[in-house]
């Protein structure tokens, strides 16, 4: 029996991809490997997902490992990959602050490992790669899926690490790795639920208007009229890797999860306005001396809680075309939902749930 390899359980991708990709005509099985410290919540994930989906018992195995290891920690491994036919690999640090020494141990060297793992696995028939749109890092102008490598710089070391780890993976696919590459925007919630794992992107800008009065203030950089704000629920880039996945003509390309027509941050500005009910107070501000002040002057990161980096985002000169998947996604049924009739669930789901942190998974 072949079995599908996945990281990144129990993210939330990883836990809303799993579903999909067992499905009920199939008979395989599914190994995920979990750090060890993860191993309760991941256990718990299993079961939910079992008793929602009642194919799935008995279906999902649990291998304490990490990617960061060579081997990814489990020794001899050469029994499990003779039996592998498929990898997803989603695992890695997903946090615009995080420091270069941590994201190169598990976005670059950790996809290294899962690379030289695919290698070993004789039956391999794909290695579905999860990176993301921002290998384009602050490119001036439209980056296409057939782009990498454009002199580009980046915002963060987030961006950086996840390019130098998509470097890796297309000189493999080079070199004869049978592989597909998923890049999605900026992921928010389910957009028939509005459930998300963590706060982070525009939830920032939306907390920070549901703490304050019927009159809000939002300090704005740059020219909100022409910058664009790429945002993709979750439900709709899990269902379009599922998809992608099985068809045989997605092998070697890659795939931009992204809105062909995303909403300028003026119009998201007013948007999260109408949702949050707030009357906005728009104040013009300079993007350096906002981010300065977020940093360094006291109290201001406390009462925004928007972290510097994320300033970086709403004046993004880049825009992501998505040719490929639009192609290959018509007439499956996946299709983009409009932001603006998911928006309010959002709110909902965030207004109820004010324990939920914008942590990343480490």
């Amino acid at each position: 029996m072949s079995k599908i390899f996945l990281t990144g359980f129990p993210g939330f991708l990883g836990s809303g991809l799993l579903p999909r990709i067992l499905s009920p005509a199939t008979d395989q099985t599914a190994v995920c490997l979990v750090q060890e410290k993860f191993m309760g919540d991941a256990e718990r994930r299993v079961g939910a997902l079992a008793s929602e989906h009642p194919h799935l018992e008995g279906r999902i195995e649990l291998k304490a490992g990490d990617i960061t290891p060579p081997n990814l920690g489990l020794g001899k491994s050469k029994k499990l990959q003779k039996s592998i036919a498929e990898i997803f690999h989603l695992a890695a640090v997903y946090d615009l602050s995080v420091e270069r020494s941590l994201a190169m141990r598990v976005n670059v060297e950790g996809t290294g490992h899962m690379l030289d793992f695919a290698a070993g696995c004789t039956a391999l028939e794909r290695f579905q790669y999860v990176s993301t749109c921002y290998v384009s890092g602050r490119y001036a102008g439209i980056f296409r899926e057939q782009d990498l490598v454009k002199g580009q710089k980046f915002n963060n070391y987030y961006e950086e690490t996840k390019y130098l780890a998509e470097v890796e993976v297309q000189k493999r696919m080079i070199g004869g790795l049978p592989a597909t590459i998923y890049r999605p925007a900026i992921v928010v919630g389910d957009s028939r639920t509005g459930a998300t794992q963590k706060y982070d992107g525009p939830y920032y800008v939306m907390r920070w208007l549901l703490r304050q009065p019927f009159v809000a203030v939002l300090p704005v950089v740059g020219d909100p009229t022409t910058v664009r704000v790429n945002l993709v629920p979750s439900d709709f880039v899990v269902k379009a890797i599922a998809e992608l996945s099985v068809q045989e003509a997605s092998l070697g390309k890659v795939y931009q999860l992204a809105d062909p027509n995303p909403l300028t941050v003026d119009e998201l500005i007013s948007e999260l306005g109408r949702a949050t009910g707030r009357l906005i107070v728009r104040v013009p501000a300079l993007w350096e001396a906002s981010k300065l002040a977020i940093d360094h002057l006291p109290g201001v990161y406390r009462l925004m809680q928007i972290p510097s980096s994320a300033i970086d985002y709403f004046v993004h000169p880049t825009h992501y075309t998505c040719e490929n998947t639009l192609a290959d996604l018509d007439g499956t049924g996946v299709e983009l939902p409009s932001f603006l009739g998911y928006l309010d669930r959002l709110v909902e789901f965030v207004k109820r749930h004010p324990e939920i942190g914008s942590e990343a998974m480490v």
